[in-house]
């Protein structure tokens, strides 16, 4: 595969690609990553997070849109694991994660808004599979997303080719 630069993919695709507002930083062992977006709403409760990250993540990037909240981290060094250990390229958490020394070992992408030491509510609430809207972008599912140390893109179709 080829290597995910974000400057490049962006110089080659131009209006293809839409550009989140530079608001996350990388938390995981992984900084460059991007694949199909399965996608997840859900605010202060990361019930569907969890589910998610023990199905079969086949390359895909788990994208999740807390709201923006800094309340509490949707993600910790458990899901993490389990989401490497499971195939998935990454997770981008609109909101916070926590357990970041240990984020930083795991072999994933990782890539949210703040740390927060507090865990989420677990009462199974959110969507899975619907279009979010944040950092002045809407992700669908089956977007291709990518995150490096320069950002987190997003477009239509696959930019990497094999």
């Amino acid at each position: 595969m080829t290597a995910i630069v974000l400057p490049d993919l962006c110089d080659a695709h131009g209006d293809d690609v839409a550009v989140l507002e530079p608001m996350f930083s990388s938390f995981g062992g992984v900084e460059a990553f991007g694949g199909p977006a399965v996608t997840v709403k859900c605010f202060e409760d990361n019930s569907l997070v969890g589910e998610q990250v023990a199905l079969p993540g086949k390359g895909r990037v788990l994208v999740v849109d807390g709201g923006g909240s800094l309340r509490c981290a949707l993600l910790g060094d458990n899901l993490a694991q389990k989401a490497s250990d499971n195939g998935w390229a990454g997770v981008i958490v609109y909101g916070c994660v926590r357990d970041v020394e240990i984020l930083a070992e795991i072999d994933l992408g990782v890539q949210a808004l703040a740390p927060h030491p507090r865990k989420s509510v677990k009462k199974g609430v959110g969507e899975l599979d619907v279009p979010v809207t944040f950092a002045g972008t809407t992700i669908r599912p089956g977007d291709h997303v990518y995150a490096d140390a320069n950002g987190v893109i997003c477009a239509s179709k696959s930019l990497i080719t094999a």
